[in-house]
């Protein structure tokens, strides 16, 4: 291909996914001023020296550990143990690396170590040196704590959620998209990973993945490139052929992370994953099932209403047929939380819908909600916040929010939630997973 017709495609292309930007931010509704945007000084580092360190769940009895260092010969190992800078056991990991038009990342390094203890805290150290870091693996049994919040990006507001999240005793954090906000600016990517270090590094971080993280240039690059760098879930520790859908256990809850910007579609490779995996869960030992994505399939706001309607027609039949829980999501900028809810009405063997996608992004707040309130919804408020789910044991569970209210975190809503399978709806609907299931 001649030069100046590969520079002609390529403005073309970036000129059609600006636009798509543009259409896909503006709304109807107005939103008020968000708060700055954090700025994050150039700080000169040692080559070798780890940054955006975070952690996440890789299986039973695992982690995987991730940071990026400048220097592409650093070694992709994590030396750990139980007693501050005391390590005795060393993991050999993998590394890559990624282009995007002018930037080029550092080495992104993936170690997964273990087996770990249960509810035991880790001291470790990346690359063989730099700094210690330490960690708390989450329980084996109940009770177990999440913290959730969605849209993150890297406003004061951000910041203050995470200081929020960062008072509370929790054990794993759930993100259901939209991490950075980067939106094809990768340096914004690093500055994320720098500002969320401080608790990634020490509690699990399990992300999904929203529109912001799609980052695809047509002819040029595909969707997701940074992110999957970055942010490797224990897809195939899960069985799934793609880190954009996977699942993981903690105590006994099962998690089922779906992909709302991949194919979802009854004839499609997630919903086939899908399938397989509700089928491995036994209720006796995981009485617990939560799913998460980002586009809200229960949603009385203005913003975004219907883009997540085929994704529901596709996959609800399957989580209501499966027991599902609890479901979380993102995307719109505000709070919500439904009744158990199934086919747009109340239904008590249905799923538990909560919207949180009010982490405290550069786009502000959903504040235009419908003015009739649909028989489902229960609680709705445009607040920035996070909320938290504690497993208390089997059958019951305490969800609040926590609204940022004048930088302190108010519980704004709250409510225990009981499990299906002790409700008698897990039998009741065994006939109709099972054909499901077993279906073409």
């Amino acid at each position: 291909m001649k030069p100046n017709l590969t520079l002609f495609l390529f403005l073309v292309s970036l000129t059609v996914v600006l636009l798509i930007n543009v259409t896909a931010t503006a709304s109807d509704y107005i939103r008020p001023a968000p708060r700055k945007i954090l700025q994050f000084p150039w700080s000169p580092k040692h080559s070798f020296h780890p940054q955006q360190v975070h952690i996440s769940l890789a299986g039973e009895n695992h982690m995987r550990v991730t940071w990026i260092t400048d220097d592409n010969h650093a070694p992709s190992v994590v030396k750990y143990g139980t007693s501050p800078g005391k390590y005795n056991a060393v993991a050999q990991g993998e590394s890559t690396s990624y282009s995007y038009l002018l930037y080029n990342s550092g080495k992104i390094h993936h170690t997964v170590i273990g087996p770990l203890k249960d509810d035991t805290v880790y001291y470790y150290q990346c690359g063989g040196e730099g700094p210690e870091f330490q960690f708390k693996g989450p329980p084996s049994q109940f009770p177990v704590t999440f913290a959730v919040a969605g849209d993150l990006g890297q406003t004061g507001w951000t910041e203050s959620t995470l200081d929020h999240i960062d008072r509370c005793k929790y054990d794993v954090h759930m993100l259901p998209g939209d991490l950075s906000y980067a939106d094809y600016i990768q340096r914004r990517w690093d500055t994320f990973g720098e500002l969320v270090q401080p608790l990634a590094s020490a509690r699990p971080w399990m992300v999904t993945q929203g529109n912001h993280e799609k980052e695809n240039i047509p002819l040029f690059k595909e969707g997701f490139a940074s992110y999957n760098a970055r942010w490797k879930m224990p897809y195939e520790e899960s069985g799934s052929s793609s880190n954009l859908y996977y699942s993981f256990d903690v105590a006994g809850a099962h998690i089922i992370m779906l992909g709302s910007y991949t194919d979802y579609d009854e004839y499609s490779d997630q919903y086939s994953w899908l399938k397989a995996d509700i089928a491995k869960v036994d209720r006796e030992r995981a009485p617990w099932l939560l799913a998460l994505f980002h586009v809200p399939w229960y949603n009385s706001n203005e913003a975004h209403q219907g883009e997540g309607d085929n994704m529901m027609a596709s996959m609800e039949p399957l989580l209501y047929a499966a027991g599902v829980d609890v479901v979380l999501a993102g995307h719109v900028h505000a709070y919500e939380r439904s009744q158990r809810v199934y086919n747009g009405k109340s239904d008590p063997c249905g799923a538990v819908h909560i919207t949180i996608g009010d982490g405290g992004n550069r786009e502000g707040l959903a504040h235009k909600f419908k003015n009739q309130q649909p028989e489902w919804s229960v609680f709705r408020e445009a607040s920035f916040g996070h909320g938290e789910l504690k497993i208390v044991n089997s059958t019951h569970a305490f969800w609040s929010w926590h609204r940022n209210d004048d930088d302190e975190p108010v519980r704004s809503d709250q409510v225990w939630i009981t499990t299906l399978r002790s409700s008698g709806c897990i039998a009741e609907k065994s006939h109709e997973l099972k054909k499901i299931l077993t279906g073409p």
